[in-house]
């Protein structure tokens, strides 16, 4: 594992609130600052409804921060416009989703390419690119499968290749082995360690244990903060 002084991701006393019932305001976020270092692979753990996805959301582009700031290689998010955003998203984001999100009526090889089809790269590389992405998550022979043909955890496999075949620099990682049995789980887990091993920043919201585990740096939440780490094995549930 390399990683490097280059923060691809940090967040600055990131607020971010909502509309609640008779308009009173939510604190999804409440002051949260830190970052993630290219090679580096950081899980974000504590209870449900803590801000983990909501913080996911916001680091993805999906979102803007209420208040403080998300900064993307040095971009700050909020100061870019929707154009610009769309492109920091397609370029430099990867997303696996604890669901897989895979679009059912096209084959795995087509889902994986979508990255590389927005981009509007060559047939012959969205082709080349492909093949070599099915084969590294070891499902080269599903390739002309559909999402329904296939298990749990190859389509989970799917799901990786799709959220880095275009080599982004910041890699999301929303409960990805939360729909997973122990063994798909773990070689999910070992792809996401191999990655960041490569110099891609991971970023990774996980309820489990066994994640958590494999991460350079676990950075616990808690009602919209970050907090200290619990000592013994308390729960991350």
């Amino acid at each position: 594992m390399t990683v490097t002084n280059v923060a691809a991701v940090r967040a600055r006393d990131v607020r971010k609130s909502y509309d609640g019932a008779w308009n009173e305001p939510v604190l999804a976020l409440d002051g949260v600052s830190f970052e993630v270092r290219a090679g580096e692979l950081v899980a974000l753990v504590g209870p449900s409804g803590c801000g983990k996805s909501t913080l996911l959301n916001l680091v993805g582009c999906i979102d803007r921060p209420t208040s403080g700031a998300i900064e993307l290689q040095g971009r700050v998010t909020s100061m870019l416009d929707d154009d610009a955003l769309t492109a920091l998203r397609r370029d430099s984001i990867g997303t696996v989703f604890q669901f897989f999100n895979l679009l059912p009526a096209m084959t795995v090889a087509e889902n994986v390419a979508l990255p590389l089809v927005l981009q509007r790269r060559k047939r012959a590389e969205i082709t080349e690119r492909v093949s070599a992405a099915l084969a590294a998550v070891g499902i080269s022979e599903k390739a002309s499968a559909y999402p329904a043909q296939i298990s749990g955890g190859q389509m989970q496999r799917a799901a990786v290749a799709r959220a880095t075949i275009h080599r982004p620099a910041i890699v999301l990682a929303d409960e990805p082995t939360g729909n997973l049995d122990s063994q798909n789980g773990a070689a999910v887990l070992h792809l996401l360690r191999a990655l960041a091993d490569g110099g891609q920043a991971i970023l990774m919201a996980t309820h489990a244990t066994e994640a958590a585990a494999i991460c350079d740096r676990v950075i616990h939440m808690q009602d919209g903060r970050l907090v200290p780490a619990v000592a013994g094995p308390a729960p991350l549930v």
